[in-house]
């Protein structure tokens, strides 16, 4: 039976139908990455689908010939690559990944979140208002670093604002590798402006925080309402939940985006080196310290104090620096003794039911 992807293939800007690559595979970013992890046989028997979609009774996944929903499974988020098996849909073989953005789990509940799997660009998106936030473009650039995505920052609502120059700048200083876009969301200009990493069989994701323009961008990508919108509160900037789960749409120019539900918060774990790029400046100043173990506190001989006072970098970048690196050793260290602690209970229930076993 033939599928109808109307809804994840939506017609082009100019009315048509776009021309599809050779195969739903092909056009859900399936690349020699992946290819390389299976054999012919494999491929036949075990048709590679993606997941488009998490639901909390499932994994909805394309594929070629393919689409349904799989149980649900913990190790497995939106943008995995699976090996469909038809005879045990639950033991599909999840192919290693190009790239993982996760968090540390809002809460008490001390776990891993994985929120995206497979992404080629992260679009960091912010507002030209009251909710650009510097340190909270400098987790989300960190977050990508460390999952070895490439972070491109944009500014949105540049329409509305008088002078973009100081917002610029200040993204502009994060890092010297992280381009900076500005633009109105709606319109042509997303077409025009994300057009390089906008790419046949590429998939970006949009990241922030709520109200700032994702699903308006998603939106104009595609030429089609795909993602609901709404509007941001006038007395703080601050933004509403438009978007509530995480899902990927396939654009005319044959880019998949993913939009996502804002995150009001972004608990940075297993981030150490994706800090240390964001604040490479400081990370290389440190190196050069008296002692190895300095603090860059009031420590005689260090290189990072030295350089603040002489006013080349701003004492608030060294605080913000310090705070993520606190924030991921602690998140690091708790999760690590969490999977400790759960290995251990594991142990002790199978030594318990081997021994009842035993007794039997």
């Amino acid at each position: 039976m033939t599928r109808d992807y109307s809804q994840l293939f939506p017609p082009n800007m100019k009315g048509g139908t776009p021309k599809r690559p050779l195969s739903t595979r092909d056009s859900l970013g399936w690349q020699p990455f992946f290819a390389q992890q299976i054999s012919i046989e494999e491929l036949t028997e075990t048709p590679p689908v993606r997941v488009i979609e998490v639901h909390r009774n499932g994994l909805h996944v394309v594929g070629d010939g393919v689409d349904t929903t799989l149980p649900p499974r913990p190790d497995v988020t939106v943008g995995d690559w699976l090996l469909f098996d038809q005879q045990a849909p639950q033991h599909s073989r999840q192919l290693d990944r190009k790239s993982l953005i996760k968090r540390r789990a809002p809460g008490t509940d001390r776990h891993i979140q994985l929120i995206a799997a497979n992404i080629d660009t992260g679009f960091i998106v912010s507002s030209c208002n009251q909710d650009f936030n510097i340190a909270r473009l400098e987790r989300y650039v960190a977050l990508a670093f460390e999952a070895e995505i490439a972070p491109i920052i944009i500014l949105t609502k540049a329409d509305l604002c008088d002078d973009t120059d100081a917002y610029v700048d200040a993204a502009r200083a994060i890092s010297e590798m992280v381009p900076v876009v500005t633009l109105d969301a709606r319109g042509d200009a997303p077409r025009e402006k994300l057009a390089p990493w906008c790419k046949q069989g590429k998939t970006v994701a949009f990241l922030g925080s709520s109200g700032v323009g994702k699903s308006t961008l998603t939106n104009a990508l595609s030429g089609t309402q795909l993602a609901d919108t709404n509007t941001i509160r006038e007395d703080d900037a601050k933004g509403r939940h438009t978007t509530t789960r995480r899902q990927l749409h396939v654009v005319p120019s044959g880019c998949i985006v993913l939009d996502t539900p804002g995150m009001r918060e972004l608990q940075l774990t297993d981030a150490a080196s994706g800090i240390n790029d964001v604040f490479a400046d400081l990370h290389e100043l440190s190196r050069h310290c008296r002692f190895r173990d300095c603090q860059h506190d009031t420590e005689p001989g260090c290189a990072v104090l030295q350089t603040i006072e002489k006013g080349e970098i701003d004492a608030a970048r060294l605080t913000r620096w310090k705070k993520l690196q606190a924030e991921e050793a602690f998140n690091s260290s708790t999760l690590a003794e969490r999977k400790s602690k759960d290995k251990q209970l594991g142990k002790t229930i199978r030594s318990i039911m081997k021994h009842k076993k035993k007794r039997g």
